[in-house]
């Protein structure tokens, strides 16, 4: 094994003095126990940087992208869609919603127990059988008879989603040096975020002028390109040394990894809130016709990317500093929609921002691979399961200020207050890591 070169830098033990400080980039500071635990990941791995060219390595980060694209097309289109579910089962919205909780609940759940359960199967192996079951599950979710089978069916399919994006981050940032992780996160997530700006308005559309079957349909036939792609690019490799679920369930033994999770779960439930029902604002609050709805979801997308982008690299010069940045300026911009989404400019450029705080997404996941040291794979796919957890909460609680007649803005309320709190979680993250380093 090649010895790890000295003076390796530790994005998250970069102290910005939070995010009010200006972001500078860190030091090279000697290895910590989790950067240890990625670099003995890294080197292990068959695609640890070992003979793989650059064209190599971006075939193999455009096929894992591609998973991406189509699991935020699956997971998003379903909020444009939502009325046309509605009214084909003839159900209420708030009670569509009910597919939306199903969807984030199979992610839950299956991101832990697959991540355990998969712990001795090599990477390669488990991205294709995951890209599988998700793409037979979307076709399958088309043809649904009835309401029930429909929301069963978009719980199974949501099973793989924290799984595949865990092990797709940990691939990814296993082929490049440790002070460009967040950057190679962010470009396997590039999938998710450009499936907000062309995946979901496209099959929105596609539902709203054929059938919202038909969105599913695209969605069933992207999971099975993925499949072909990950086949052809992605190399064979070995089961991680010393892999077993016991090693993994480790990850919930330590304070970070929960707290970590909790800000994404608590944090990112204010976007969810708002967006699971940003169909009906569209139309209903701010009075524009349907056909602006795409317009709306391309505008989130946007945002999303630009986010993405920008998020990855501060995050590389620091973690902290853009976590917390992005929390409180959720707090913000959801105060601001929540007061304003009746004016349409101000329901534009709202959603636009709303869609930049995915900015701490790559920061999320990538202290998640410093703060689990050795149980990687369950932390990563751990952090969807927190997202997906965002997801049903934020969409529940946004259904239910709007049965109480508040309105599809008030949903802005229910997310600033969940952003406030996840603010809160990374605020006690940060003083106990401060207190054990004193200590």
């Amino acid at each position: 094994m090649t010895r790890s070169p000295p003076g390796r830098v530790d994005a998250s033990h970069v102290s910005p003095a939070f995010f009010c400080q200006q972001i500078k980039p860190s030091r090279p500071e000697p290895m910590t126990d989790s950067a240890a635990a990625y670099d003995s990941t890294s080197k292990n791995s068959e695609t640890g940087g070992l003979g793989l060219s650059p064209l190599a390595v971006a075939l193999i980060e455009i096929a894992l992208a591609v998973g991406g694209f189509g699991i935020g097309t699956g997971e998003f289109v379903i909020m444009g869609l939502l009325p046309d579910v509605a009214s084909t089962y003839q159900v209420s919205i708030p009670q569509a919603g009910y597919v939306i909780s199903a969807y984030a609940l199979g992610v839950v759940i299956g991101a832990p127990i697959i991540a355990a359960l998969s712990a001795r199967l090599p990477r390669r192996t488990l991205l294709l059988w995951l890209m599988g079951v998700f793409g037979i599950g979307n076709l399958l979710s088309a043809v649904a008879p009835d309401f029930w089978t429909f929301t069963i069916l978009r719980f199974i399919t949501g099973l793989p989603h924290g799984a595949y994006f865990g092990v797709a981050a940990l691939v990814a940032a296993s082929m490049v040096p440790p002070n460009k992780r967040a950057r190679a996160v962010g470009r396997v997530m590039l999938g998710l975020t450009i499936a907000t700006l062309l995946g979901t308005p496209l099959a929105t559309f596609m539902g709203q002028v054929l059938n919202w079957r038909a969105a599913f349909f695209l969605v069933g036939g992207i999971g099975a390109l993925t499949v072909v792609l990950l086949w052809y690019f992605q190399p064979r490799d070995k089961v991680q040394e010393g892999a077993s679920i016991r090693r993994e369930l480790s990850a919930f033994g330590r304070g970070q990894v929960w707290l970590t999770l909790g800000i994404a779960a608590i944090g990112f439930g204010g976007m969810f809130a708002v967006f699971s029902y940003i169909a009906s604002t569209t139309t209903v609050t701010a009075g524009l016709p349907v056909g602006m709805v795409a317009v709306v979801l391309a505008l989130f997308g946007i945002g999303m990317n630009v986010g993405n982008v920008v998020g990855s690299r501060l995050a590389d010069l620091s973690l902290k500093g853009t976590i917390g940045g992005a929390m409180a300026f959720y707090v913000v911009v959801m105060t601001v929609f929540a007061m304003f989404a009746h004016i349409p400019a101000v329901l534009y450029v709202t959603v636009f921002l709303i869609g930049c705080g995915f900015a701490a997404g790559p920061a999320l996941q990538t202290r998640l691979m410093d703060v689990a040291a050795d149980a990687q794979t369950l932390a990563a796919a751990s952090m969807h399961s927190a997202f997906n957890i965002a997801n049903a909460l934020g969409a529940w609680l946004g259904g239910l200020v709007i049965a109480w007649g508040w309105g599809f803005a008030a949903t802005g309320y229910i997310g600033a207050f969940l952003s406030l709190l996840g603010l809160g979680v990374f605020f006690v993250s940060v003083a106990l890591e401060k207190k054990r380093g004193t200590a």
